[in-house]
């Protein structure tokens, strides 16, 4: 199992004046958070996409590269690109300059998003929102292969064979499907045989199980080879000395966050009971110490059927640097060899 962190640059209150850091500050912050997770042994770092003031994430593409430059082994990877709102062209060249500068360590998370300011920002309709994803995620799978490709597409000129350059150190960018609960997108990744990566926000892990037969299920009737059909989870987590340590530390900013969208979507506000029912036993929230998220990893495993990535959405956690630090050196070097050395029993 991959194990890593996935940010949205988000910018928080600091926990003891409550004061705002700079964007400048905050970006530098998320740099060493890059080289932390990539001197610990972690496995990847994904960078979101949002178009909104509390996070700094818009143009992930150039906070990887910036971070490329300063590790040496970690993949990187966006968490998700939200294709329906760009031009698959420019997000393939993006991420190809990207593979060329990290020396063959960049990925690709592709999704529709779960905020919709992109799609007015760039002049899209909502109403086409399946229509663009797919159309785009097919010219994006096309690009990746070809060179000179042939295409026509109902949102975006035709393309007659013109170059599409750099191309990758990859001979192929890894390309992964970002979903939530639907099970059209499920379906979608596996008979396209793309690798899957769940959103899994909340509840637990469990009710998910389904979605992940149905892909694989999908993907084998599409006559895709059965080691292709990966399958990833992104899900709120954190790690500290203790489970009450590393919950009293994760709570603040998740609560500021959810309860900010909560009141755009007309959500009950958060609650702390509600979070340590998350963070429980049963709940889908990898908070707590290193062998209670490594326990809770390996149920997450088991319950869907084997996972080959886990990744860890922790920048909601309003912690000065120190603290965001201490919990990827804990993720990679106390959490990721317990993970590892089960996995390796079994």
């Amino acid at each position: 199992m991959e194990i890593g962190v996935d940010s949205f640059a988000a910018i928080l209150p600091d926990p003891e004046t409550g004061r705002l850091p700079s964007g400048t500050q905050r970006m530098a912050d998320l740099l060493d958070e890059v080289e932390t997770a990539d001197r610990s042994g972690l496995d990847v770092f994904g960078l979101g996409e949002h178009h909104r003031a509390e996070f700094l994430d818009s143009a992930p593409a150039i906070i990887l590269a910036a971070a490329a430059a300063r590790t040496s082994r970690i993949r990187l990877t966006s968490a998700v690109t939200v294709l329906s709102a760009a031009d698959p062209v420019r997000v393939f060249q993006e991420f190809a300059t990207l593979d060329l500068i990290a020396g063959g360590r960049a990925e690709i998370v592709v999704g529709r998003g779960s905020f919709g300011e992109a799609f007015p920002l760039f002049g899209l309709d909502t109403s086409d929102y399946d229509a663009l994803f797919a159309e785009k995620l097919d010219l994006l799978l096309e690009l990746n292969t070809t060179t000179h490709p042939t295409w026509a597409g109902r949102f975006r000129p035709p393309l007659t064979g013109q170059g599409v350059f750099p191309r990758p150190h990859q001979p192929r960018l890894p390309i992964w499907l970002g979903v939530g609960g639907t099970p059209k997108s499920f379906a979608r990744a596996g008979a396209l045989g793309l690798p899957l990566m769940i959103a899994i926000i909340g509840g637990d892990f469990e009710r998910f199980r389904p979605f992940v037969d149905l892909y694989r299920e999908t993907g084998l009737r599409a006559g895709h080879d059965a080691e292709s059909l990966r399958v990833g989870v992104h899900a709120m987590g954190f790690v500290g000395d203790t489970d009450a340590q590393a919950r009293d530390a994760f709570y603040p900013g998740w609560a500021q966050l959810t309860g900010k969208v909560g009141r755009e979507r007309g959500w009950v506000p958060p609650s702390r009971r509600q979070f340590d029912a998350l963070a429980g036993p049963e709940g889908a929230f990898l908070v707590g110490s290193p062998e209670t998220v490594a326990d809770k990893m390996l149920h997450a495993s088991e319950t869907l059927g084997g996972i080959s990535r886990i990744t860890f959405q922790m920048s909601t956690a309003a912690l000065q640097p120190a603290g965001m630090q201490r919990s990827i050196e804990l993720l990679g070097k106390a959490v990721a060899p317990i993970v590892r050395a089960a996995q390796a029993a079994s």
